[in-house]
């Protein structure tokens, strides 16, 4: 493991101070909300560093009272006794210390836009693609955030061929980041009368939300074209020219949207596109960074894939971490939590190890 950067921990904790002490000051409404949010930001930390500095002060006490041989025998063996606890202690703190102190991605505490496209498999991949649209929204449910639909193609027989939503909340990138990729199936279809598995796919891309200071798009930069909307929705859809395509010239990215209202579609098809073009400049430094690093969504096809759910064994494996889980039911209610958490806690290995071979 990495030393603990002593210097930083110190200066986090004289900054958590001048906070405290200007917060209780009274400052402007302006500046006590900044002053709070940076609070919010440390507060995590500063209170792990105070408990591994009690902790380090706990150790040093037991370990001079080891030493002292005027000290009686049941003291010492108290002491003996309780110095492994404090050392475990230390230790799980230095971890947790680490993890606060990584280098924090700007964009983990955005709301995020979910592309979801059927892949291989035809009618089951649509399916698919939207059991796993419905998995997303109920742990998006769970945690309080909002789901908004910007557009979608249903499937001949169900779900989607393509949908896209806005996912609106605290950390919703950080939660489902590595979500994005390839999702393949191994079920037996309804319409399947030989009871015969058959696999297919879905693509997912987690892009996050990006505001207009987040990323400037010239008005010279794009071509807007308004289509006539296709699809039911009766009469209203036939006679109105109300669908937007967007086409960001230097790049060639293209976005739609296909509602009643133009002026939704326009913003609408305006927010996706900004969330793709700051995704693509994310994607390029860190490209730069990791000349390893693989593409987000992939094509769809099966042998691209990041996880398979297997529905005849209730299986769910994450290949990137070799995780499999036996609750795949629960998981398509929602309950993806330890799927998340277990490719957070790689990601924080991988950092963490970066981090020692630095030092």
């Amino acid at each position: 493991m990495a030393k603990l950067p002593v210097e930083k921990m110190r200066e986090l904790e004289r900054r958590f101070g001048e906070i405290e002490a200007r917060m209780s000051a009274g400052p402007s409404a302006d500046v006590y909300v900044k002053l709070a949010s940076e609070y919010s930001e440390l507060q995590p930390v500063v209170t792990k560093i105070r408990a591994y500095e009690k902790a380090e002060a706990e150790l040093s006490d037991l370990e001079a009272l080891l030493e002292d041989r005027s000290v009686d025998r049941e003291m010492r063996d108290l002491a003996e006794q309780e110095l492994p606890d404090v050392k475990e202690r230390i230790e799980a703190l230095e971890q947790e210390i680490q993890i606060l102190l990584l280098p924090k991605d700007a964009a983990d505490e955005k709301s995020a836009i979910l592309e979801i496209r059927a892949g291989t498999g035809g009618s089951e991949a649509a399916l698919f693609a939207g059991d796993l649209f419905r998995m997303y929204e109920r742990f998006a449910a769970a945690n309080g955030w909002k789901v908004e639909i910007l557009s979608a193609s249903e499937g001949e027989a169900g779900g989607y061929k393509e949908i896209i939503a806005t996912i609106t909340g605290k950390g919703v990138f950080a939660k489902l980041k590595f979500e994005s990729g390839v999702h393949r199936v191994q079920r037996v279809p309804e319409t399947e009368a030989g009871g015969r598995i058959h696999t297919s796919a879905a693509t997912v891309a987690v892009l996050p939300e990006a505001e207009e200071i987040d990323i400037e798009i010239r008005p010279e930069d794009i071509r807007i074209d308004t289509m006539r909307s296709s699809g039911a929705g009766g009469q209203h859809v036939n006679t109105t020219d109300s669908a937007v395509r967007i086409t960001h010239l230097p790049t060639g990215i293209v976005v739609t949207s296909s509602e009643k209202s133009q002026h939704q579609n326009r913003a609408k098809a305006m927010q996706v596109l900004r969330s793709r073009l700051y995704d693509a400049e994310r994607q390029r430094a860190d490209s730069e960074r990791s000349a390893d690093r693989k593409s987000q969504v992939g094509s769809g096809d099966r042998s691209e894939r990041i996880r398979t759910y297997n529905y005849p064994q209730g299986r769910i494996t994450d290949h990137r971490i070799n995780l499999t889980l036996y609750k795949l039911d629960r998981m398509m209610e929602g309950e993806i939590n330890d799927v998340v958490d277990a490719l957070l806690a790689d990601y924080q290995a991988s950092q963490l190890a970066q981090l020692g071979e630095q030092q």
